[in-house]
């Protein structure tokens, strides 16, 4: 929990019950949740939270870059505690939501240091697949 605490101290925030336990659900469960999702889960925890609060803690994480959300789903706010450069994959079967790991074209150093790609000076790097996972690909066979 001080990790965590410390972890929100240091990117600018208030240690609050609600940051902590919104933060502790991301660490735990890498499964990429939404807001509705992290909300009902923490709901008979914390009674009072509501959607609200869940919804401008977790944009005020990815603000301070303690979080990113994904834009691998179109309905749906996704938000990943790994902050590290990967991949993700949506299927379009299950919903879920699934980290791969690749080959990194351009390290995070890259990034923070503004390094150029051909000139381009990037920002962000975001690799999504879509399809049906393997667990969903087993069912059907």
């Amino acid at each position: 929990m001080k990790e965590l605490c410390a972890h929100i101290v240091n990117n600018g925030l208030k240690v609050t019950p609600q940051r902590l336990a919104i933060l502790k659900y991301l660490k735990e469960n890498m499964n990429h949740p939404t807001v509705e999702k992290v909300h009902s889960e923490l709901l008979n925890e914390y009674p009072a939270m509501s959607l609200t609060t869940v919804y401008n803690t977790l944009s005020s994480f990815v603000e301070a870059g303690m979080v990113k959300e994904l834009e691998i789903d179109p309905h749906k706010m996704r938000f990943d505690f790994i902050m590290d450069p990967h991949g993700h994959f949506h299927c379009r079967v299950c919903d879920n939501v699934y980290d791969v790991m690749h080959d990194e074209m351009i390290s995070e150093a890259d990034l923070k240091n503004k390094k150029s790609k051909e000139g381009h000076r990037i920002d962000a790097i975001s690799v999504n697949m879509k399809g049906v996972c393997r667990y969903c690909e087993a069912v059907a066979s």
